[in-house]
């Protein structure tokens, strides 16, 4: 009977363990608010190098990444982790599919340099968290 209770007291402590751990973590791409952050930064690099007339605010953009990595490592991710993440092939990808369709869902273009600038202008004079990265030269 001890024998009995001691495997089932066994098979729970695991089974508890792996869920809590698939709960915890259930990787970089599921954590919504990161990935939002991570797309405000991919939407203002890409205006900033398309459109001469809009750079960025460098330390404004530095501290915001750091507060995104900040945000992760307080979900249990470790640096080597979100890095793996950041400069994932497939990851990259998918987030210029984002960024992409962001533009697109306002009337600009990834291809297009002009609607870029006029998107980055707009986002510029609303203030939006975009915005906040770029400012007009």
């Amino acid at each position: 009977m001890r024998m009995m209770k001691s495997l089932i007291l066994g098979a729970v402590m695991v089974a508890t363990a792996a869920t809590a751990q698939a709960t915890a973590k259930s990787g970089l791409p599921a954590e919504k608010e990161i990935n939002d952050g991570l797309l405000v930064v991919a939407v203002a690099d890409k205006i900033r190098r398309e459109c001469d007339a809009i750079s960025a605010r460098l330390f404004t953009a530095r501290a915001y990444l750091t507060d995104l990595k900040d945000r992760a490592a307080e979900r249990g991710y470790s640096e080597a982790e979100i890095d793996s993440y950041i400069n994932n092939d497939v990851e990259k990808a998918k987030m210029r599919m984002k960024r992409n369709a962001y533009f697109k869902a306002r009337g600009a273009s990834n291809l297009d340099p002009a609607s870029l600038c006029s998107l980055g202008r707009d986002e510029i004079r609303k203030q939006s968290q975009i915005g906040l990265l770029l400012k007009a030269k």
